[in-house]
């Protein structure tokens, strides 16, 4: 990104934090790979932004792992930049999706920059790890290889997909639940996940905070390297230029952005999904998906995720399990009422140890 891209970035930014008094701003760095443009020219965009934006700059590095060495580490925490990093699994995993243009598998460049971003040195700066999931690879194997990189958090994706361009494989319900169920059951959480604590929220009635799950509007834009401002841009995956506003930061606001109708679709919740979905018993839970995996040629954006019938089976299965624990802990919870309330009573409730 040119220098005149990047202050006339700066400039609109600022200008919509002023504008809706904003308290914070979240800036994330992706690509492509991000890291390649220089420790040096990050260092100056992210002191430009904490200047200028009159709000919180929060600012995040999406990056496939193979820079961080301990100069760009140095960078990156002084800046107090989180660091997310790409990774889907053990070596062969990688190796199949991953490789440099010499063909090598770039695994272990990843785990050499992982190992030294948990170290205590740069631990602070340790966003996560995200995982593109690829369902010919073994579940809990796959998260197990990513446990040994100690993420604090694990975001687990599924591959860009759509009606009329049919996801590279099958069983992700199945693929999500062993995991799941792994995950769960441990003795304590080794990691957060944010697909099941995120479903979890939503099953509680909570807010979701993720495009994708619950019916929250859409809160993210993209500047290209261009400066062309763009809508979120797994969009691109439905269609060339499905992403496109026809804006760009050196002649619109990000304002003139939430006129575009791609931007008003995923703003509206509930009146942008289809009847199937509208009539499904998850719809406040899954939120019909995320927006591009409902894209079909000729026929839009109207229509339930390509994933529907993986997300109705891995909803199905989380809220029972929820369910059914909060009700075995309420059950304990009465038992311990019952016999607090009857005074001299030296009995034990069955569960009462658990208490």
């Amino acid at each position: 990104m040119s220098l005149p891209v990047v202050t006339k970035a700066v400039e609109r930014i600022t200008e919509h934090a002023e504008r809706h008094g904003l308290a914070s701003v979240d800036v994330i760095l992706h690509g492509g790979e991000p890291l390649l443009a220089g420790a040096e020219w990050l260092a100056d965009l992210v002191r430009s932004l904490r200047a200028r934006v009159p709000a919180q700059v929060n600012v995040t590095v999406q990056t496939n792992g193979t820079l961080l060495d301990r100069p760009m580490l140095t960078t990156l925490r002084d800046l107090g930049i989180r660091i997310g990093v790409s990774l889907d699994g053990d070596a062969d995993a990688t190796g199949r999706h991953r490789r440099y243009a010499s063909g090598r598998n770039s695994f272990d460049a990843v785990a050499e920059g992982l190992d030294l971003l948990r170290s205590p040195e740069f631990e602070s700066s340790y966003g996560g790890i995200l995982c593109t999931v690829d369902a010919s690879n073994d579940p809990v194997s796959t998260y197990e290889a990513l446990l040994k990189f100690s993420p604090p958090a694990l975001d687990l994706l599924l591959p860009h997909a759509n009606w009329s361009s049919a996801p590279p494989g099958n069983g992700y319900a199945d693929w999500l639940i062993s995991v799941f169920e792994r995950w769960y059951t441990a003795p304590r959480q080794e990691t957060r996940i944010r697909l099941f604590s995120e479903l979890i929220q939503l099953i509680l009635g909570h807010p979701g905070e993720v495009e994708g799950l619950g019916l929250l509007p859409s809160t993210l834009v993209v500047i290209d390297t261009d400066g062309s401002i763009k809508q979120l841009d797994s969009l691109s995956s439905a269609y060339p230029g499905a992403a496109d506003t026809g804006l760009d930061v050196l002649s619109g606001s990000f304002d003139d952005v939430l006129d575009h109708p791609t931007t008003v679709a995923r703003q509206i919740g509930v009146e942008a999904l289809a009847p199937e979905c509208r009539a499904c018993p998850v719809m406040e839970i899954c939120g019909g998906g995320l927006y591009p995996h409902r894209f079909r040629e000729g026929d839009g954006f109207r229509h339930p995720s390509v994933y529907c019938d993986d997300l109705l089976k891995v909803i199905t299965h989380v809220r029972e399990r929820v369910v059914a624990d909060l009700s075995r802990l309420g059950r304990l919870q009465v038992v311990r009422l019952d016999f607090r309330g009857q005074p001299g009573s030296r009995r034990r409730g069955p569960g009462l140890g658990m208490l």
